[in-house]
């Protein structure tokens, strides 16, 4: 219990560092929200007041206190340009962001943690370097690159899928899984490859255990010898998975992008182009919470694979 106090208290000035350098990259870049909400036709006395009246004539020190202080009270702010507050804007897109999250890394792991591990037990074999190449080729190609080929054969040559959108659950599960099927693909191939690469790796390396050994030479069976190599491979394979987990933040964005899904990712392309500062800085905050909050899980997780592990 001790343990996870520190930790927890040791996010506090991690947190407290990306909330001032995110709070400062997007005030000091170029750009007037002011500007592009008042129009061309706008004045320059018509952009002040409009400045006067976002608070954002304030000197920077004031607007970072005022920022949060109302953090501090779970208030997000206000969107600059939809006057909507952004809890509300982050609960209506956060549905499509889950759902391509989730059904992301299930496929990862149903695909990779198998594929790695028998490419592990017929190491150099022409199955090995087929998983290998795979693995290669899916972690060097751009993934909008995938995403627009996966488009044109699945949606416009063979119309099996939807080109873009996203249809949500609460309209029925089979076209909620269709309108997924292209963009968790899409995704899933870097994060496969990843995952089926320290696999690999880390099984292979257990396989040459004295322990293996002997149960192999006990008699047991190649499953249950794959299954006992995995479980004590397992630590570096869930440190993976869990970084995997946090640069699907990055991943989403590009692909809710290519597949036109209205989720958190557009949401911040879309913030980003009108400067909207709230917004922007609220969802940057929040992923840098989520990253440290699976990497303090995958800590917490060792003592599952390992007994022997303290806290």
């Amino acid at each position: 219990m001790g343990y996870i106090l520190r930790r927890l208290l040791a996010t506090l000035p991690v947190m407290a560092v990306v909330a001032v350098v995110v709070f400062l990259l997007i005030h000091l870049s170029p750009g007037d929200p002011a500007a592009l909400i008042a129009g061309d036709l706008a004045t320059g006395e018509d952009i002040e007041k409009l400045r006067t009246a976002l608070g954002l004539d304030q000197p920077l020190w004031q607007q970072f206190a005022l920022w949060l202080g109302r953090l501090a009270t779970g208030d997000l702010g206000i969107s600059i340009f939809t006057q909507v507050p952004v809890t509300r804007l982050l609960a209506q897109r956060l549905e499509p962001t889950a759902s391509i999250a989730a059904l992301t890394m299930l496929l990862t792991l149903l695909i990779a943690v198998p594929l790695g591990t028998l490419a592990a037990y017929r190491a150099g074999s022409w199955i090995d370097r087929l998983v290998m190449l795979f693995a290669v080729q899916a972690f060097s190609v751009p993934v909008f690159m995938i995403g627009y080929l996966l488009v044109y054969v699945f949606a416009i040559q063979l119309p099996w899928f939807p080109v873009q959108g996203y249809s949500r659950i609460a309209d029925g599960v089979g076209p909620w899984l269709r309108s997924l099927v292209l963009p968790c693909v899409n995704l899933a191939l870097v994060y496969i490859a990843l995952v089926t690469r320290m696999t690999r790796a880390t099984v292979l390396e257990v396989l040459h255990e004295d322990y293996i050994r002997t149960a192999r030479a006990k008699g047991l069976g190649v499953l249950p010898v794959l299954g006992h190599a995995l479980r004590n491979a397992a630590i570096p394979i869930a440190t993976t998975i869990g970084v995997g987990i946090a640069l699907l933040i990055g991943g989403v964005v590009v692909t809710e992008t290519v597949f036109a899904i209205p989720g958190v990712g557009r949401l911040v392309i879309d913030s980003v182009q009108r400067h909207d500062y709230p917004v922007i800085q609220s969802v940057l905050l929040i992923s840098a919470g989520v990253y440290v909050l699976i990497n303090l899980l995958i800590d917490l997780s060792y003592r599952l694979f390992d007994p022997r592990i303290q806290y």
